[in-house]
């Protein structure tokens, strides 16, 4: 069947996305640890059965996944053509990320779905692990130099053979984690979400057959393609640049340019990373498969009417240097890939606001603040309390940025204060909006966050911070100014004080009773100032988002006349 009428392909288009969303809805249900089971850190999908691309996406699976785990289905793929044995039942697992993207906490899982013994497309499940070893507790190691002080590294592998679980490979990764229960508990939710995704795929084809289904993805690829090359028709030719900057590596104290020259010719574009910085020592590098995946990241918060399919990406070519740190090699540290790829983020959107600002949003904050807080409870048992945090999000021509939003690389939410006490030996004394943190803009940026977290365990703990923005504040576009900078801070018993290195720190050692403090950043503005309407920046200042004074000089006076 070389051709589908577009109600079948409509039809179908939704049915497998739902297939995706079960299988999504399946890990969340049934992790052990709340990265997953609360935030959402996770993702499934199917895949082509030759070339791996991406052919459909779970809807509330984390969008960098969706490009990221099209290398890893290759990634198998060519260690099936090597050794030339694939059966029904195989199940494929690794996390190395200079070969699937992203880190290594990200383990991946990758089953072949054959129909009538032929080989008819590839299921993948990916999720974030609670602790896979390495130096520290969560592995954000701000100081590691090489993967191995990060994680433990595992390349693909058969971890079931024709159905049959090997559990030599399962012992070998409970014997690398500090917490062997939550593995154990994220690897059945993920075998789980794959059993499902066959079920699930066995119930479709039955009902329509295998040609009408092949029909319908290709038709899919084949939209995607058109669709983006429409968009890209209807802007305007030329080429545009922006840069911007990551604080340091973790290892040497000096900033790190992200530059993207932006060109359209007609229905194509080039994203070219030349001028950003070389390959570093510290692990804020990325494999070249992150960096293609982020791309795709960007271009879907640009043009949202786009379907989560690679064919999306074949008008897009993404040019990045060799030896760059956005195309890192092995052994080279991955670990703080999400600062990166969010400087990425906000690169290619100041880009696009040079040619159409209308499609994009000011920088947001620019940070997941990654933090683990680790130690050992009064039984010896240990614990990882491992969560990222919120920011502002930047104003656009729409309204004002989002306050307290989760990063734009994803749609993972922010695990909830109630869960990360009842967790752990931990109590929050502030989970607030932070105040005078927005870039001020006709739409402003939107507020960061506070957040102190006090120690309760007897026996202390250790303080780890992976996060970025610290240097170089969130920019605002159109004429918006930029939002406030990162903060962070951690109590000694002579007084607070500030880490170095600005946004990163490891081993702060916390007596009980002592606390770490982040204060997140704000979103760049959008517009100049001038054009805020008065009432709005009442109402800014009636909330406690800006101060009076400092409204006044932002915007002038004239909002002191309404009132609010």
């Amino acid at each position: 069947m070389s051709e589908i009428d577009p109600i079948t392909l409509s039809v179908l288009s939704g049915r497998m996305e739902q297939i995706a969303d079960e299988m999504d809805a399946t890990l969340f249900r049934a992790a052990f640890n709340p990265i997953i089971a609360e935030a959402h850190d996770a993702s499934h999908g199917l895949y082509h059965a030759v070339s791996g691309d991406t052919l459909v996406q779970g809807k509330s699976g984390l969008p960098i996944f969706v490009g990221v785990m099209s290398f890893a289905v290759k990634a198998v793929i060519e260690k099936v053509a090597a050794d030339g044995d694939l059966q029904d039942g195989d199940i494929f697992i690794f996390n190395d990320a200079h070969i699937g993207g992203t880190h290594l906490s990200d383990m991946r899982l990758v089953r072949p779905y054959f129909r009538d013994e032929e080989l008819f497309c590839y299921l993948a499940s990916v999720g974030h692990w609670h602790d896979v070893g390495g130096a520290v507790p969560g592995n954000y190691n701000p100081a590691a130099t090489d993967v191995f002080q990060e994680a433990f590294v595992l390349p693909p592998v058969r971890l079931a053979r024709a159905g049959e679980v090997n559990r030599d490979i399962i012992d070998i990764l409970l014997r690398n984690t500090r917490l062997p229960q939550s593995a154990m508990g994220d690897l059945n939710g993920q075998l789980g979400a794959l059993d499902l995704g066959v079920r699930r795929m066995d119930e479709l084809l039955d009902e329509y057959g295998a040609s009408t289904i092949t029909a319908a993805l290709d038709a899919l690829g084949h939209r995607a393609e058109a669709l983006m090359r429409a968009e890209l028709e209807a802007m305007p030719d030329g080429r545009w640049e922006a840069l911007d900057y990551l604080d340091n590596d973790g290892i040497t104290d000096e900033p790190l340019a992200i530059r993207v020259g932006l060109e359209i010719n007609g229905d194509s574009m080039t994203l070219d990373f030349a001028g950003s910085a070389p390959q570093c020592a510290g692990p804020v590098n990325i494999a070249l498969p992150t960096t293609v995946a982020t791309a795709y990241v960007a271009i879907k918060h640009i043009f949202p009417g786009l379907p989560a399919n690679a064919g999306v990406m074949r008008p897009i070519e993404v040019k990045v240097p060799e030896g760059s740190l956005l195309s890192a090699e092995f052994p080279s540290p991955t670990g703080g890939y999400t600062e990166t790829i969010l400087r990425m983020i906000d690169v290619i959107f100041s880009a696009f606001a040079k040619v159409a600002p209308d499609r994009v949003v000011a920088n947001a904050y620019g940070t997941i603040n990654a933090l683990s807080i680790a130690g050992k409870r009064s039984n010896g048992q240990p614990w990882v309390m491992f969560s990222f945090y919120g920011g502002g999000h930047g104003g656009s021509l729409e309204g004002d940025g989002l306050n307290h939003g989760n990063a734009p690389i994803s749609t993972a939410t922010i695990p909830p204060m109630e869960i990360l006490e009842a967790a752990y030996p931990v109590m929050f004394r502030q989970w607030a909006l932070r105040p005078d943190s927005a870039g001020a803009g006709k739409h402003r940026g939107g507020l960061g966050a506070i957040y102190e977290i006090e120690v309760l365990e007897e026996n202390g703990a250790e303080a780890f911070l992976f996060g970025e923005r610290g240097r170089f504040a969130p920019k605002g576009i159109v004429g918006g100014q930029d939002g406030a900078m990162n903060r962070f801070s951690y109590e000694q018993d002579d007084d607070w004080k500030v880490p170095p290195l600005a946004s990163k720190m490891r081993g702060i050692k916390l007596r009980q009773g002592q606390a770490v403090r982040l204060e997140t950043p704000g979103g760049g503005g959008y517009g100049k100032t001038e054009d805020r309407a008065a009432v709005n920046v009442a109402s800014d200042v009636a909330r406690g988002f800006v101060d009076a004074e400092r409204a006044d000089q932002l915007y002038g006076t004239a909002w002191r006349e309404i009132s609010i």
